[in-house]
This record gives structure tokens, C-alpha cells and sequence, in this order.
């Protein structure tokens, strides 16, 4: 049998290929003993009919690994003549083991037992055990064409009166007689028998594993057509078989699609002889154009009543096709960018591999205690064949991709971004019902959803490495940019791994986003303040902070902002950006909240200063606002790197003077006057774990000495007075960790203008805090207000401050 090595058996190789796991089934079966199959063979012999039927199903059993010879072929035939029509299956089965299995079968051994069998009624006796031996008798090159002939018309005749759940029950057998039928050299009832095949399912039957077994088949039967040499069957199997199909024969698409995959991969793998060249191109012409017609009608259905619907007329019967045609198309390329097998891969992606639209519709209209028939469905999809072949199936639509004509790449396109739409909104509603409820269900659904991410990231890299480039004018790639980052927003929760292709496309694109129009574009598409703060399902309580879908997805946001904030207009920022920058920088995630800093830092040191309104920039506005919610939420949920970033760009970058810079000293020093007071005042000895992993009071006080280094000479004076007030408040030994600190700063700066003033006032300083008392905070506070040496070393511009010394 042609590549058949596994076994001898044609339905066990196909149910192998396939994924139907019937060697397991058959290893349920309690294999007899070699000593019990010999006493089966003996009994047979002594014709104990009594116990026929017994020994019959006791060699049965043990079909794997049994050898009939010929004198017991012979054996088989006289019990064939003489046993009632209840043996005849296992008889069946035993005739056909020792065809199989034999290197050189008796032919006169197969005519005598095909006479015998023409004298029965070729009725229900005869399925399907009897359909596989004719079949069989069939397919042995020695055995003459009058007993092959003779053998499909009973075969035919058999399948003509079996029902067609029968067929369907024993598929395997079925398509494996058929399979030895059509492989052998006489014509008669080929056409016929391709027809028959056609029309076993009926509507809403079939799977994936139907038509990979048809695949298969005929992949074996024109293999073995080509190697054997029977040209003429092979012409009239493809040409006659394919080329009379119409579709009012009722035939299932799905079943014409996989068989005609199946004979462009024999004729690939094969090839053809010189000789055979032209009859080779027709047969496949045929077939291509068989296969292209069908698939050209599917996809103009599911463009037509929209790429997910599930309620036009035969939306189950062109989902089996949909299936099939992924499949299909992966193992083949006999096609080369013809434009509706790429939309079909599209559409076989986006609503049978990843069906995730569908899923989450599922999930919302079932009641709260069916939940476990859709995690048993996503179960089954996630072992089933499909899903195992998502990597393969993606990978040729990318091929695809660039052989296809514009319309249908932007057909692709499109149905592609908006799949990514669908899938945030669904699971984001998803996530919010079933999280603590059903976790199961969810965690299957975002298995899905990951693989789909690869899918999603592996196409758009085909989408830009063909479209960024001078062939396309600047509005499609600027087109092409917006959608490819607005859908990785949206299936940015579902990244989990670093994955080369998503670094490569997000570089390219990134790059790409460089005008105020573009900007602008992509902040508008972020989601607004009011739907961010809003449940996507009004029967559940919602926590904004806890919605993990959309805080990955303003992450995504909050990333890509900063990159291009030159080029963003300060009116978007400010109605767009902003709110959503500061309802994030309250977020419990730390990752998050300091990815909001950034955005503010990015925004403060942007090169062009920012629009003015009333005379004071949008900038200094943010500040006031920004410190509030900063060190409202400092050090419980505000990031200290976050906002001490932020701090340093605003001081560094607004104008001299401004009374943002003021009040975000003031803020700043009041805050760590707060925390100081709190640490000092619950645990004396405080001070002492400033000289470690630094708490979050001197985290304060180290970003207010380096403010020192930092802030324009104009806001130095009042900085060095807040300073000096809330240094002098502390215990003496945290007054010697700051003072020490101040030091080593002061020492190692080079700034020549103001070095010498902090000098000064240092050890100005230095020489208080030796003079500092035990008195209580609020002591020490009335005292700093009335101490004129106090103000004239806080001021070092005043000409009556006191001598300094070391």
C-alpha cells in the first residue's frame, strides 16, 4: 500500500491521519492468546457450529497481529457457503485480513469467494465489513477486470440501499472501501462511486476530520493511480468525477474541497512523466478550478452576510467548509495568491480557528448555569486539529498575503483589525462577568485569545514589510500605522511573552507615527475618561483599577505617547491625554501608575513650549494638578521613580520664576515635612533606617536636596529657606545623615555660580543644627519663625546673614 507503512489497513491509517483515536479503542479489546487463537482455528476446522460465532470473533479480536494463510482463506470460504448470514462480518473481516496481509494473494482463492458472494442479496449482511473486502478484492492488481467489475457493482449496490447514518457511523470503512474501489484499474462505477462519496453527508453533517480523511483518501488513491501506472482511471476519476460535479447533486462542498486538496498533493509529490505532462496540467487545471469555484462562492456568502455572521442560510455548512479550507490549503501549494483562497484563510482565522467573537456572544446570552457547555466546547476546540494548526494555517495566509491582489489584502486587513476590536470589547465584558466565578471558563478563553495575539502580531509584520514603503502613498502607511497600533492596543493583554516579530513591527510602526495628524489620530482612538470609569456590563460591580483588559490596553497607550508627544497638539493633550494620565497615576499597579509619570515627564521636556492660555502655558496648569495627585497618593500608590521623574522634568523645563516651580517646592516640602513628623514622632530611632533601603520620607527629602542642584536660581532662595525650616525640625542624628549628604553633594558640584551661595549656607546650616535644642516640633517651628539668624541663613542674598563656620 503506498505510503501506508503504519498499517495494512486502509480505514485504521486514515482514522491515524485523522485524529481518530481508533487503535485506542481497539486496545480496549481483551486480545485472545496464540493459544486461543489456535484452538479458534482447530474449532473452525471440526465445523463445531454451535460455537462458530465465538471462535469467529475470537480471531476478530486478535486482527492486528493475525496471519490467515491460504489453506485457511480456503477454510473461510467453505464456512461462507455453509454459515448462516450472522457470521458473514466476522467472515468478512477475516478474508479481508488475509488480503491485506498477504504479500501475493490467491486470485482464484478471491473469484471463488466472489462467486459465492454474488449468490447473496447484497443486503444490510454486507455493510460495512462486506463493502471493505470488496473493495479490497478489488485493488489486487492480479485479480481479473471481470471480478473487479464484478465486485463494485455489488459494492455499489450496497452503498446505494445503506442509510445514511450507517454510512456516517462506519465512515472509516466506508471511505477505506471506497478508497480500494477507485484505486483500481477498471473504470466502471468510478463516477458513479465519486458521486455517491460526494453525497454521503447531508446537510449540518460532517468535521474537520471527515474531510481530512477525504483528503487523505484521495491523496493514497492518486498516488497509487500515478504508481501503478492507470492513467486512463486517473482521467476519468479527476475530470470526469470533478468536472461533472454541479451543485444541484447535493453534494458536500466541504468533501469536493478536501478531495480535490488530496489529489493536488499526490499530483505534487508524484509528479507526472513527459509523456503524461499535458493529460498531468489538465487533471490538475481541473481540480484548481473546481476548488477555486467553490471557494470563490463561500467567500462572496460570508463577505455578503458579514465575516461572523451565524444566522444566514447555511452558516453551518460553510463553517465546515471554512474549517476545511484551512486545512486544507496548509497542506498543499498547488495555489499561488489566487485571491479568494487568501480571504477564505482570512475568514477560516479569524471566525474557525479563532473564533473568539462567537465565544464571547456564547458565554453572554447562556443563563448563569450553563456555563459548562462552553467550557466544554473550548475544551474541545483547544485539543481539536484546528487549533493545532493555527501556526501552519497563519503562516501561509502571510504568504499569501503578498501574492494577493490590494482589494483583497484590504479586505483581509480590515476584517483583521476589526477582529481585534471585537476581541477587546468581548473579553473585557467577558472578564469583568466571570472573574472569581468562572475562572476555568476564562482562563480557556484567554488561551485562545493568546494564540490569536500570535496570529494577529505575525500578520501585521507582513502587512508593514509590504505597505511602509515609497510604492504607497503617506496617507495609506499612515493609515495602515494607526489601525496596525490601535489593534495591538487591543490585544495587548493577551502579550505575554517577548516575541521577536511584535518588537519589529512596533519599531516600524512607532517610527512611522511622526505628524500632528497621525497623532492626533491615534490619542483620539484611546477611550475616553467617561468610558474607562464605566462597567461594559451594567449587572456587575466595576473597579476601573481592576479591569485588566483596559489598564493593558492604556498601558499600550501610555508607552506610545511619549514617543511622538512632539508632535501632539497641546489641545489634545490636554482633552484627551490628561485625564486619562492622572486617573492612571492612581492605579494600584505600579508599572502602570509610573508609566502615567512618564507621560507627564514626556510632556513637560518636549522641546516647543506649550500653547498659553491666560498667559500661563497648559504645563504650568498640569502642575498644580499633578503634585496634588501625586503626593496625594504618595507613598501608598504613587511610584517615588514616577514622580520624582516627573518633578525633575517640570523644574528643569518651566519657564525661570514660574509659580508652578514655587508651588511644587512648597508641596514637596510640606509633604516631607508631614512624613518626618509621622516617623519621628511613632519611633525615636527612625533615623536609622535612612541609613538603608531609604523610607519613604527620606526618598523626600534626597529628591529636595537634588531639586537643590537642579532648580533655577530664581526659586533657590525659597527652596533653601524650606529646606533649612524642616532640616533644623529633625533629630540630631537624621540632621548628620542630610548634613553629611549635603556635603558630598556640595563638594563634588561644579557649579560655579551657585557653589559658593550653597556653601555658605551650608555651613550656615551646619552651625544651627549644633545649636538645635530637644524642644518639641512645634517649638522648634515657633522658634525658626522668630529667629532672625534662621531667616538670614535660609536667604543667603540678605546682606545681614550671620558668619559662617565649619
Amino acid at each position: 500500500m503506498s505510503r501506508q507503512t503504519e498499517t495494512p489497513f486502509l480505514e485504521e491509517w486514515l482514522s491515524i491521519r485523522c485524529g481518530i483515536n481508533a487503535a485506542a479503542a481497539a486496545a480496549t479489546i481483551t486480545k485472545p492468546t496464540a493459544r486461543a487463537i489456535v484452538q479458534a482455528w482447530t474449532a473452525l476446522r471440526d465445523s463445531l457450529q454451535s460455537q462458530q460465532q465465538q471462535h469467529l470473533q475470537t480471531l476478530v479480536n486478535s486482527q492486528s497481529s493475525l496471519h490467515v494463510a491460504e489453506p485457511q482463506a480456503k477454510l473461510l470460504l467453505t464456512l461462507l457457503q455453509s454459515s448462516p448470514t450472522s457470521s458473514f462480518p466476522p467472515l468478512f473481516t477475516l478474508l479481508y485480513t488475509w488480503l491485506r496481509k498477504s504479500p501475493n494473494p490467491n486470485s482464484n482463492i478471491i473469484d471463488s469467494a466472489v462467486e459465492i458472494l454474488s449468490h447473496f442479496h447484497p443486503d444490510d449482511t454486507f455493510f460495512p465489513e462486506g463493502v471493505l473486502l470488496l473493495g479490497a478484492f478489488s485493488f489486487v492488481p492480479s485479480v481479473s477486470e471481470k471480478t473487479k467489475t464484478r465486485c463494485l457493482d455489488m459494492m455499489l449496490k450496497v452503498l446505494l440501499a445503506a442509510e445514511k447514518g450507517k454510512l456516517l457511523g462506519e465512515l472509516p470503512r466506508v471511505l477505506a472501501g471506497i478508497g480500494y474501489a477507485l484505486s483500481c484499474s477498471v473504470t466502471v462505477c468510478c463516477v458513479e462511486m465519486l458521486d455517491l462519496l460526494f453525497r454521503i453527508w447531508g446537510k449540518g453533517d460532517g468535521c474537520v476530520a471527515h474531510g481530512l480523511m477525504v483528503l487523505y483518501l484521495f491523496d493514497w488513491v492518486v498516488s497509487n493511480l500515478i504508481g501503478f501506472g492507470y492513467s486512463d482511471k486517473n482521467r476519468v476519476l479527476v475530470q470526469e468525477g470533478f468536472g461533472s460535479f454541479k451543485e444541484k447533486s447535493h453534494a458536500s462542498l466541504f468533501v469536493v474541497f478536501m478531495a480535490g486538496v488530496g489529489v493536488l498533493r499526490a499530483l505534487e509529490r508524484r509528479g507526472v512523466r513527459s509523456s503524461e505532462l499535458v493529460s498531468g496540467m489538465r487533471i490538475k487545471d481541473c481540480v484548481v478550478g473546481r476548488i477555486e469555484g467553490i471557494v470563490g462562492d463561500l467567500v462572496s456568502r460570508r463577505l455578503r452576510f458579514g465575516y461572523d455572521d451565524k444566522e444566514s442560510n447555511g452558516a453551518e455548512e460553510d463553517r465546515i467548509l471554512l474549517q476545511c479550507v484551512s486545512i486544507g490549503l496548509a497542506r498543499t501549494v498547488a495555489f499561488s495568491g489566487h485571491s479568494s483562497l487568501f480571504v477564505c484563510l482570512g475568514l477560516a482565522l479569524l471566525t474557525e480557528i479563532f473564533p473568539l467573537p462567537r465565544l464571547y456572544r456564547s458565554v453572554f446570552e447562556s443563563s448563569c448555569d450553563s456555563g459548562g457547555v462552553e467550557l466544554r466546547e473550548i475544551r474541545e476546540h483547544l485539543d481539536g486539529v484546528l487549533f493545532k494548526e493555527a501556526g501552519g494555517v497563519t503562516g501561509v495566509l502571510c504568504s499569501q498575503y503578498v501574492l494577493a491582489d490590494e482589494e483583497s489584502k484590504n479586505v483581509v486587513e480590515n476584517l483583521m483589525w476589526e477582529y481585534c476590536r471585537d476581541v477587546y470589547f468581548g473579553h473585557r465584558r467577558v472578564a469583568v462577568m466571570l472573574k472569581g466565578k468562572k475562572d476555568e471558563l476564562l482562563e480557556g478563553l484567554e488561551k485562545l485569545a493568546e494564540s490569536a495575539f500570535l496570529m494577529v502580531v505575525v500578520f501585521a509584520l507582513a502587512v508593514t514589510k509590504h505597505k511602509l514603503n515609497s510604492n504607497f502613498a503617506q496617507e495609506i502607511q499612515m493609515d495602515v500605522l494607526l489601525k496596525i497600533l490601535v489593534s495591538f492596543s487591543c490585544v495587548e493583554y493577551f502579550r505575554h511573552v517577548r516575541l521577536p516579530e511584535y518588537m519589529e513591527t512596533i519599531r516600524k510602526v512607532v517610527a512611522g507615527i511622526k505628524n500632528e495628524d497621525a497623532c492626533t489620530s491615534f490619542v483620539n482612538s484611546m477611550p475616553s475618561y467617561a468610558d474607562l470609569t464605566s462597567s461594559p456590563d451594567q449587572k456587575t460591580n466595576y473597579l476601573w483599577s481592576k479591569d485588566e483588559v483596559q489598564t493593558a490596553r492604556i498601558l499600550f497607550y501610555l508607552r506610545v505617547i511619549p514617543t511622538s508627544i512632539e508632535c501632539l497638539p497641546s489641545l489634545v493633550f490636554r482633552n484627551m491625554v490628561a485625564p486619562t494620565m492622572f486617573l492612571y497615576m492612581e492605579h494600584p499597579n505600579g508599572k502602570v501608575a509610573r508609566a502615567s509619570h512618564s507621560v507627564f515627564m514626556a510632556f513637560m521636556t518636549m522641546g516647543k513650549d506649550s500653547e498659553k492660555n491666560d498667559e500661563v502655558s497648559l504645563k504650568e496648569q498640569l502642575v498644580f494638578h499633578y503634585m496634588q495627585r501625586s503626593l496625594l497618593g504618595y507613598p501608598g500608590i504613587t511610584p517615588f521613580e514616577g514622580m520624582a521623574s516627573g518633578v525633575v522634568g517640570m523644574v528643569q523645563h518651566l519657564p525661570a520664576g514660574s509659580p508652578a516651580i514655587f508651588y511644587c517646592v512648597h508641596s514637596l516640602v510640606e509633604k516631607a515635612n508631614q512624613l518626618c513628623s509621622e516617623v519621628f514622632t511613632n519611633e525615636a530611632d527612625a533615623w536609622k533606617k535612612w541609613q538603608g533601603e531609604p523610607e519613604p520620607s527620606k526618598k523626600l527629602l534626597d529628591l529636595l536636596l537634588r531639586l537643590v542642584f537642579l532648580i533655577d536660581i530664581q526659586v533657590l532662595p525659597d527652596l533653601m529657606k524650606l529646606l533649612a525650616q524642616l532640616i533644623t525640625k529633625l533629630p540630631r542624628d537624621a540632621q548628620n545623615i542630610v548634613l553629611n549628604e549635603l556635603y558630598s553633594q556640595v563638594a563634588d558640584s561644579d557649579d560655579v555660580v551657585r557653589k559658593p551661595t550653597l556653601v555658605s549656607w551650608l555651613q550656615s546650616l551646619s552651625y544651627l543644627c549644633t545649636k538645635a535644642t530637644n524642644q518639641n516640633a512645634a517649638n522648634r517651628k515657633s522658634e525658626s519663625e522668630d529667629n532672625p539668624t534662621l531667616s538670614s541663613i535660609a536667604d543667603p542674598y540678605n546682606s545681614g546673614r550671620a558668619t559662617a563656620r565649619l
